[in-house]
């Protein structure tokens, strides 16, 4: 089969699966199992292709149709233009993540910080790309469970950072005996309402249920934050928090009686994303 000949075939079971990002995820695939990108396609386009590469990426295109995340095939995914290694057990980064790390960024060196807790840490995509950017700061990543953990370290690992820890913690129930306090906790924690799994895309639903769901009101784990965290944070320290579509007021509500400021950022989609406390 040449390259042509498989391109349209994949792209034609993408697209038939109902997948509306078929030519994308065709691309992507693509590249990763053949090793050719757009313009080498189209100029060795009759180029043939062994029978093993067209297996690996007939058996990939299979997957893709049957709801599996693209992220998952790939076996790693960008965020801050760095790839971060993801797989089944793990949340994927998604790019409105990204404004959590620029702003967690701008606070560190604004305020010259040196410690930062990174909660439900999932990759280590919050904290590790903050620890890449600030190498005089040291960050605690902390994640609960194992198929989580398992990429986590595997991402610290590739980085090679040396001011990162992680940690195997729940952050609703742990031991902070041994841990300095942080200047500022960043998270991006569950906070779908249990109702509202349901109604996810077929995608969203391999991911964790446990890195997406947050109770009967999505906020479980931003209570969780105020009762169980804020005693580790030093005075006039910062809590920088993503949230759902429309949560940022519950989010804050949540702090209510130890909030000196408040913000609220919005992504490229103009919704709120995320919220900054300073206590």
């Amino acid at each position: 089969m040449t390259v042509n000949q498989l391109y349209n075939d994949c792209l034609l079971r993408l697209k038939n699966s109902g997948n509306d990002d078929y030519r994308f995820d065709c691309d992507c695939l693509f590249e990763h199992f053949i090793g050719f990108d757009k313009v080498k396609r189209i100029t060795k386009g009759e180029f043939p292709v062994s029978d093993k590469a067209c297996k690996e990426l007939s058996d990939a295109v299979d997957r893709r149709t049957q709801g599996e995340p693209l992220q998952y095939i790939l076996g790693k995914w960008s965020f801050m233009g760095c790839d971060f290694f993801v797989g089944s057990g793990v949340l994927i980064p998604r790019p409105e993540t990204e404004m959590l790390v620029l702003r967690a960024d701008e606070i560190i060196r604004e305020n010259k910080l040196s410690t930062v807790f990174d909660l439900c840490a999932g990759t280590g995509a919050i904290g590790l790309s903050i620890a890449r950017l600030n190498p005089d700061c040291r960050v605690y990543m902390f994640e609960k469970y194992d198929g989580a953990f398992y990429y986590l370290q595997k991402n610290v690992g590739a980085f090679g950072l040396e001011n990162v820890t992680a940690l195997k913690c729940d952050i609703t129930d742990f031991n902070a005996s041994g841990l300095p306090k942080a200047d500022l906790i960043v998270s991006n924690p569950p906070y779908i309402k249990k109702s509202e799994i349901k109604l996810l895309q077929k995608e969203v639903l391999r991911e964790p249920v446990t890195a997406l769901s947050a109770g009967e009101d999505g906020l479980d784990f931003y209570r969780a934050i105020r009762s169980k965290w804020l005693s580790l944070l030093k005075d006039n320290g910062t809590v920088l928090l993503e949230c759902g579509d429309g949560q940022s007021s519950d989010v804050i509500a949540c702090f209510d009686g130890v909030i000196k400021s408040s913000a609220v950022y919005y992504d490229f989609n103009n919704i709120d994303r995320a919220v900054e406390i300073n206590v």
